[in-house]
């Protein structure tokens, strides 16, 4: 029907109501009460949570928790929905199922709230002291449901997908005791203490709910624990899971990388948020990827050739240094507005660009500076980064601070138009932000001071504290820079965030002693990057990138693709007569160059087929640096291990 029709029709009903003599009400149903807020109030006793993890066949883990009461009524249970790290209501709820709640053993009836679905109703009966509470969380089976987070060799427990928690009290406030049973013979590594191993099962401290969640779990068949701080002050250790035996094979380079980055890490912040840390590393082509930050410990994924295919590897070898960058910045140093009493209350992201954006700073930093990226491949990564957001077109439009947005606006799913829509660009773009700081910092101080000042000042606070966010505000990160070298901060900041620009922020290159330009030859991490996305990337010249069986998978918004029709989804079927392939395209651009005939393209999306013109003869174009000569070369400097 359409909205004229339904208008014409709601004035009828309406007319007939009122002929009739029926009394029309137009008062909505009211709104349940409340869901009690959280308090700074310890709960009276410790849940007991078990997790099996047995059943890896299926990716089910079966979740049982006993959950003391003070006395009858009622209680609401809560599942959490606002996950730390991920800056959004990421809380998987669709796959909770099998709720069933007893007290001595007689069933107790819950009731979901009807407004806010993560929460759980029911009564306390007369004499009960606890409540004996299962469910299953059915973890995805296949990519389209989520990601894998349980395989037949290994297994990524996050104990906040496997918990309802009290309302009414701060996460911090609430203590659980709790203990798993794993496959016979698999090993397993978590931040949390007291670990007391029984067979298949394994048991913790009592800790509080905010730690333990804080605390996730990696457990496979086939496991090497690499100590990265021998003889250190405190424990870091590298926990490496494997599809296969075969792909734990460090060698004793690839290891003095990782245990070089814990050392630059220390030269820079200063202190040590943790009283041990865990890296936990999966290397694996079926368990899902993540990158995923807490205070003592790091889930990581990356394909199983880490290590046995290292020259391959360079496009991820920054995320352990972003990774465990975070326990300064973000998980002990926190925004104001991102802290939040329990997984319930709302997070704000306004400042994810120093969360995130000074973290993928420092972690290609520290990737250069502890030999996981060499300089070229340093500099190479950073060509890559300013090309693409210089390009992005959506920066005319919509500043870089309301992309901070992006974590709640939508978890990360597929845009038609990346490059005008803009997705979460504070990581990167952030990261141009905090060199063009760092490089305007060595220069006007003639290099007495620079950003590794303000990491120690900002992020290197409290020695061996690790127990409480410490939070901080726009003023803060301001007043900081100012304590390093006086300057207007707060304009230098202002204009990069929160104004749009027809381009990104690429005066610290310039200023490091290079410009951004373009070849014709892709550099080693261009093609690497390309390899492991299975990706033959475009954008510079004819302004798309091809997936994987020659489906498109982006396009540059008003690009020489997008003026053409094409679209995300289509697939390539042929170039200028001839199947597709990546080369085949490649020399087709590069043959436009003396060659006045348009580029022609075959296209198949869905059951149509379409042959497109696109009239283009730059040439490939890819991003890399040159140096600028006659002035210093600074980018050198950041990226060289520091020696004190």
């Amino acid at each position: 029907m359409k909205r004229r029709d339904l208008a014409a029709f709601a004035a009828i009903f309406a007319l007939i109501a009122g002929s009739s003599g029926v009394a029309l009400s137009q008062n909505a149903a009211p709104m349940p009460p409340a869901i009690e807020a959280p308090q700074d109030v310890a709960y009276p006793g410790a849940i007991t949570l078990h997790v099996d993890a047995t059943d890896v066949t299926r990716g089910i883990f079966r979740v049982t928790e006993h959950v003391p009461v003070a006395g009858p009524g009622p209680i609401t249970l809560l599942y959490p929905q606002w996950l730390p790290g991920e800056h959004g209501p990421r809380g998987q709820i669709e796959k909770v199922a099998g709720i069933t709640v007893t007290a001595n053993g007689a069933p107790v009836v819950w009731r979901r709230d009807p407004v806010d679905v993560y929460a759980f109703h029911m009564d306390a009966p007369q004499g009960a002291s606890g409540l004996d509470v299962s469910f299953q969380f059915v973890s995805a089976t296949d990519t389209a449901q989520g990601p894998i987070v349980m395989t037949p060799d290994m297994l990524n427990l996050e104990w906040i997908s496997l918990v309802l928690y009290p309302s009414g009290h701060n996460a911090s406030r609430i203590m659980v005791t709790p203990s798993v049973t794993l496959p016979d013979g698999w090993k397993f590594a978590t931040a949390l203490d007291g670990a007391k191993v029984d067979g298949a099962s394994a048991s913790f401290d009592t800790v509080d709910l905010a730690t333990l969640v804080d605390s996730p779990m990696f457990s496979g068949r086939y496991y090497r624990a690499i100590d990265l701080d021998p003889g250190g002050r405190s424990r870091v250790t590298l926990n490496v899971f494997a599809d296969r035996p075969d792909q734990l094979a460090a060698t004793d380079a690839q290891i003095a990388f990782h245990r070089n980055l814990v050392h630059q890490e220390d030269l820079l912040y200063g202190a040590r948020h943790y009283n041990h840390y865990d890296v936990l590393l999966a290397l694996s082509d079926h368990l899902g990827g993540i990158g995923l930050e807490h205070q003592r410990s790091s889930q990581n994924g990356v394909s199983g050739g880490y290590f046995t295919e290292w020259d391959k590897y360079a496009p991820v070898r920054d995320l352990l240094p972003h990774e465990t960058t975070h326990s300064w910045n973000g998980k002990y140093r926190r925004p104001a507005d991102l802290w939040v009493p329990n997984f319930e209350v709302p997070m704000r992201d306004s400042l994810l660009w120093v969360y995130e954006g000074q973290t993928q700073y420092w972690g290609f930093v520290l990737s250069g500076r502890s030999g996981l990226l060499t300089q070229q491949e340093s500099l190479d990564a950073l060509a890559r980064v300013a090309a693409g957001y210089d390009t992005q077109n959506g920066r005319t439009w919509r500043p870089l601070e309301d992309t901070t947005n992006d974590p709640i606006i939508t978890p990360r799913a597929p845009l038609a138009w990346r490059s005008w829509q803009r997705s979460e660009d504070y990581y990167s773009e952030g990261q141009l932000i905090w060199l063009d700081a760092d490089t305007l910092i060595r220069e006007r101080t003639h290099g007495q001071k620079s950003l590794d000042d303000f990491a120690k000042a900002f992020f290197g606070v409290n020695d061996g504290d690790w127990r409480a966010p410490d939070t901080y505000t726009f003023d803060d990160i301001v007043a900081t820079l100012n304590s390093v070298m006086p300057y207007d901060w707060a304009t230098f900041l202002h204009t990069r965030i929160y104004d749009l620009a027809p381009h990104a922020p690429l005066d610290g290159i310039t200023r490091g002693g290079y410009r951004l330009i373009y070849t014709e030859d892709r550099t080693p991490y261009q093609m690497s990057t390309e390899m492991r996305r299975k990706t033959a990337d475009f954008s510079y010249s004819l302004g798309f990138s091809i997936g994987d069986g020659g489906v498109v998978n982006n396009v540059q918004w008003d690009s020489p693709a997008f003026n053409a029709g094409i679209t995300r989804g289509a697939k390539v079927l042929a170039v200028n007569g001839v199947g597709y392939d990546a080369d085949g395209m490649r020399r087709a651009i590069t043959n436009a160059k003396t060659d006045t005939h348009p580029i022609q393209i075959l296209l198949q999306d869905g059951d149509r087929f379409d042959t497109v013109s696109i009239d283009y003869h730059g040439g490939l174009r890819y991003p890399r640096l040159e140096r600028i000569p006659g002035t210093p070369d600074l980018l050198s400097q950041i990226y060289s291990p520091r020696r004190r």
